[in-house]
């Protein structure tokens, strides 16, 4: 498995995006903690990606994580900017941040200049290794039902130009606008899948594959399956434990496909409410659980979610098990981001959202 993780770079004092990848990029590769080609452009110059080697831990994992959060973290501080995991830009921006000056870059802007524009917003992609596409595409239809859990777990987007956007995850509704975006829909097998997204690609819909914006996905580069619908966490074990979430689940996917096991039927139009409802509420009201059909109390539904993969390894559990109660009880990055503009201001979260990134 592996992870790929986007921050945004903020300025110290006001929290506005600041365009500063090129510079950012430069003092990492001067950071011997940091390989080269760990540390990517995005579509705007305020935003960088990481990802992981191949990992085949979750340990594993998560020291990649902590050891780039804290690299590039330097390296931003090094450039008079902070390193920010949270899934959208909390402030005010006067002016928009330039497009990175890639062929891509440009085109999509030209194609969508105001969405472009508004795309500082960071999520986390899960890739999950499978022994062939069409064990790929088995996981996908069997992890769709749960798609709406996973967004509300991982909402950390509550903010938007300054005020409080209402919804725990903005970011999934911001990111819903492009044209192939949101819940994918259920595929045949391996070769209907492959037609159905170059038809969109061949029918001029999509300049090609790379602008899927499933949720969840078969990844083009890797024999993977892609989970996009997460919000990048404020804390690297809590990206962990959703790593571990998604692993587990796509494990029992397989696990139930050989033994004939039905999956749970959510109709498109059902999956699409319960997705809109996790983005407004994250898990501080109700989570739509596939198995009941309804939403429930989200912590019922994370009883699901346990309930499901307890199957997988012991060391995955450790990592997940815990940290799910945890996020229960304390809230998810949403939460705390609330809290932390409720009893500090815009200083106390800005200092918490960066504290946090780095590893403090």
């Amino acid at each position: 498995m592996g992870v790929e993780e986007e921050y945004l770079l903020l300025d110290p004092v006001t929290g506005l995006p600041v365009a500063r990848a090129a510079e950012v990029r430069r003092a990492a590769d001067l950071q011997d903690a940091l390989a080269a080609g760990e540390v990517q452009r995005e579509l705007l110059q305020a935003q960088l990606e990481i990802a992981t080697p191949v990992c085949r831990t979750l340990d594993e994992v998560g020291g990649h994580l902590l050891r780039m959060r804290h690299s590039l973290d330097i390296a931003a501080r090094e450039t008079g900017c902070r390193l920010a995991a949270c899934g959208a830009a909390p402030f005010n921006w006067r002016r928009p941040v330039p497009v990175t000056p890639t062929a891509r870059y440009r085109a999509m802007h030209s194609r969508a200049p105001r969405l472009t524009d508004e795309q500082l917003i960071a999520g986390m992609h899960i890739h999950v290794g499978v022994p062939s596409r069409q064990a790929g595409v088995v996981v996908l239809n069997r992890l769709r039902p749960w798609l709406p859990l996973l967004v509300a777990l991982a909402a950390n987007s509550p903010m938007w130009q300054g005020q409080d956007s209402g919804f725990a995850s903005w970011r999934t509704l911001v990111f819903g606008r492009w044209p192939a975006s949101g819940a994918p829909p259920s595929f045949a097998d391996a070769a209907d899948y492959r037609q159905r997204v170059d038809e969109l690609v061949a029918g001029g819909l999509i300049p090609d594959t790379g602008q899927v914006y499933w949720h969840i996905r078969l990844s083009e580069r890797y024999p993977t399956v892609e989970v996009r619908a997460a919000d990048v966490q404020l804390r690297a074990d809590e990206a962990v434990m959703l790593a571990g979430a998604v692993r587990a689940l796509a494990t029992r996917a397989l696990a139930d496909e050989r033994e004939h096991r039905p999956a749970p039927d959510v109709r498109p139009e059902v999956l699409s409410a319960a997705l809109w409802h996790a983005a407004r509420y994250g898990t501080a009201n109700t989570v739509f659980d596939p198995r009941a059909g309804r939403l429930v109390p989200a912590a019922e539904a994370v009883d699901t979610l346990l309930t499901i993969i307890e199957d997988a390894s012991a060391a995955d559990l450790r990592h997940t098990a815990p940290l799910l109660e945890r996020l229960l009880r304390e809230g998810n990055g949403a939460t705390r981001q609330r809290r932390a503009l409720r009893l500090g201001g815009r200083a106390r979260l800005l200092r918490m959202i960066t504290d946090w990134t780095g590893g403090a």
